[in-house]
């Protein structure tokens, strides 16, 4: 799937939900759903700066392919994460560079969360776009 199509498919999942305590609810049973990262990847190194909370992301890249990972010591942060690797996920580094997020807007993610949440996520996409960058180079 490209990374659009993921993006129609999550602006058709929050669609669904009538208020943004339904959408909170849906976010941490994402951060609940998801993995997590093993310890060893929980380094300074992997660290978003910029998140009140603490979360990593961990990258490698695969054929061609960029793989993902994240955790966070918060519920809501974690399935904020989860998101994001679920369009960032298995994409090619150029196709993660040139993306347009607009379902972070069309949700309304960015303006139901308090100033450094939102901050946070603004990190989390600039981190996952400069892995895009940085494995750019390896695909060449």
């Amino acid at each position: 799937m490209t990374i659009n199509e993921i993006q129609e498919e999550i602006i058709e999942e929050f669609s669904g939900f009538d208020d943004w305590m339904d959408k909170y609810a849906y976010l941490i049973e994402l951060g609940t759903d998801l993995t997590g990262l093993d310890a060893k990847y929980q380094t300074e190194s992997n660290l978003i700066k910029g998140c009140q909370s603490k979360v990593w992301f961990n990258a490698s890249f695969e054929n061609g392919r960029i793989e993902l990972e994240a955790d966070s010591d918060a519920i809501i942060v974690k399935g904020i994460a989860a998101l994001l690797i679920r369009v960032f996920n298995h994409q090619a580094p150029e196709d993660i560079m040139n993306a347009d997020l607009k379902f972070i807007d069309e949700i309304g993610l960015k303006q139901h969360l308090s100033p450094t949440r939102s901050n946070g996520l603004v990190s989390m996409v600039k981190q996952i776009k400069m892995y895009g960058i940085a494995f750019s180079h390896v695909s060449k």
